[in-house]
Order: structure tokens, then sequence, then C-alpha cells
């Protein structure tokens, strides 16, 4: 009996083992990426609600009911707007309303139609330079949609929405940046749809070419001569239309001219101990850039954490930025734009100069 025992007993580990191998077998990993430029509701709501602390708090109100449906993990994990079984299908796959969120119910709060949401300010039929994170890089196509004329954002995005026909796709884009990192990403220049104005949406999916798993997001712009500028993020940040005091100060450096480029400064957010801001470059004369260099001094001992889309140094209180390798070339009145988290209490916008080889 007591070797019957034994045996029921070694019988018993033997699958409470084999149940643990089970349950821990590895799963194939996902990939992971949304818009950056422009962005795309959660990539904005985070950086919306960015921290010293590492808490995800949202200022804007949209990002705020956004988040108080989904809950907090939807904006640390930002980049996750994905099904893993779409396999390329949109309509009837992904139900009218539910476009925002790709039909994932971890996401469900990006669907909600409101007039809040973080802006992107853009130029109909422009070039614009796009962005779209890299979290995991695997091949694929991008594609991105712009709603009809009259489309209102205070309703529920629905397929019949958008325009036919996507204005842009690529595939398999190069990247910068390092992947599983909130810096790196896709980039590739388009142009954006001619004839539009006022608030629309611009809809971007990622169809992997090496899985089922497709991604999906959705950007609100408005189509009012902007150049990419952001309105709506950070503390106190609502969107405006046009954007209201952007930008921070006029552009400075080297108007007009066969080569030159004029810097503007413009604040994105503050909180105790820090504050993000960005400085777009344009290319101001009649010629092609062939590189850029801009440079400001603070005024308040403040320093920089951390900056994307440019290489940067600091000596005292003056900073300098470098253009990186897929920004430095900008046609005649093309612009770039870089961003950066600082330390310290930012008192004033610095008045940026901009020279170029």
């Amino acid at each position: 009996m007591k070797r019957l025992r034994r045996i029921a007993v070694l019988g018993a580990v033997a699958a409470l083992a084999a149940g643990v191998i089970t349950v821990v077998s590895p799963t194939p990993a996902l990939a992971h990426g949304a818009a950056m430029a422009p962005g795309s509701r959660t990539f904005l709501c985070w950086k919306d609600g960015l921290s010293q602390t590492g808490q995800i708090i949202p200022n804007n109100p949209a990002c705020a009911a956004a988040v108080a449906q989904s809950g907090a993990n939807s904006l640390y994990n930002w980049f996750s707007v994905l099904r893993s079984d779409a396999a390329g299908r949109t309509t009837g796959f992904v139900p009218d309303g539910q476009l925002c969120s790709g039909g994932n119910t971890s996401f469900s709060g990006y669907n909600l139609a409101r007039n809040d949401w973080p802006l992107t300010h853009l130029t109909a039929g422009g070039n614009f330079n796009f962005k779209y994170s890299n979290w995991a890089h695997h091949p694929g196509t991008f594609y991105f949609y712009v709603t009809r004329d009259g489309f209102s954002p205070t309703r529920a995005l629905n397929w019949s929405d958008l325009e036919a026909t996507p204005f842009l796709t690529v595939t398999n884009p190069p990247q910068n940046g390092a992947v599983g990192t909130n810096e790196g990403h896709y980039y590739f220049s388009g142009q954006l749809p001619s004839g539009k104005s006022g608030r629309h949406i611009i809809y971007s999916r990622w169809v992997r070419s090496d899985s089922a798993e497709n991604f999906f997001g959705c950007s609100d712009v408005v189509f009012d001569g902007g150049n990419g500028q952001v309105t709506g993020v950070g503390p106190g940040g609502t969107p405006t239309n046009p954007p209201t005091g952007n930008p921070t100060n006029p552009p400075t450096g080297n108007p007009g001219g066969p080569a030159a480029c004029t810097a503007t400064y413009r604040s994105t957010g503050s909180w105790s101990g820090g504050f993000q801001a960005e400085v777009t470059i344009r290319n101001s004369g009649t010629t092609a850039l062939s590189g850029w260099t801009t440079q400001w001094s603070w005024t308040n001992g403040e320093t920089i954490g951390s900056l994307w889309n440019g290489t940067h140094s600091q000596s005292g209180s003056t900073v300098t930025v470098r253009n990186v390798a897929h920004n430095g070339s900008l046609a005649p009145g093309a612009s770039a734009t870089f961003g950066f988290v600082g330390s310290g209490t930012s008192t004033g916008a610095p008045a940026p100069t901009c020279t170029s080889p």
C-alpha cells in the first residue's frame, strides 16, 4: 500500500510539472508600433501625461477620459493598439465606431468622439516627415487614410468616413534609433492629401508581412497651414485651432537667400522640476539644405535629459543641436522638428539661431 501511495504521489508531481511546463511555454513575441508624426491618440496622450516620477497622468481632458475607460496601462503600452488575427482585414473585421482601437477592447477609450484630443497642425498638399514607432521591428506595409470632407470629430469614426483609398502607402521604410525604446521609429516622407481644410483624422494601418498581426491608430489633425505643431499636450494644454501662442517666439536665423534656415522654439509641457519642448527648423532659402545646426542659451540653469530627432551637446548654458541623417536635407520651404525633455524650471522661451553649411 505504501508503495502504491508513493507511486501515486510521484505521478501527481509529474503531472503537475508537466502542467507547469505547458503554462510557461514561450509564445511568439509580438511587434509593437504606433504613429508618432502625426501622433496617434495613444502616443500624444502618453506624451501629455509624462512626469519625472515615471507616472503617466493625463492633462488633456480627452486623454483623461480615455484612461478612465481603458486604464492607465493603455498609455504605458501606447504602442500596442493591435490585433494579432487581423491579416490585412478592415471593413467588417474592425466594427464601425471602433477604428481607433482596432477593435481591441484594451484601447476602447480612444474611440471616444470628442473634439479636444491632442491636435497636429498640417498644410494640405504639403510634404510631411512621417514617423512610426519601431518598438519591435518587422517587415510590412504602412497605409495612411484621411477622413472625407465634412467629417466631424464629435462622432465616432466609421469606415465610410474615410476616403476610399490611402493617400500614402509605404513598404519596409528605413528606421532610426534603437528598437524597444520610446524614441526609435521608422521614417519616410510623403505628400499630405490636397484640398483638405479644418479638422480631420489621419487613420493608419501597419500590416505585417511576416504574421497576421496588424496595427491601427487615429491621429487627430487640422489642415490650417501648420507644419507639424502639436497643441493640447501638457499641463493646461487644450488643442487650439489655429494654434494660439504658436510659435512661442518668432523664427530666428538667416531668413531668405539661397541657403538659409530659421528655428522656432515651442514649449509643449512643464511640471515640477522639468519641462518638454520642441524646435522646428525650416528651410527659408531658395536652395536645398544639406544640414543644419541650431543653438540657444538657457537663463535658469536648465539642462536637456533626452532629445529625439537630433544630436545635442551642452556647454554651460549654451545648447547646440545638429541634424541626424534622416532630417538634414530640407527642400526650400520644408521643415524638420526635434523635441526634448529638460530638467529645471524653464522661465521663458529662448531664441534659437539656425545655420546651415
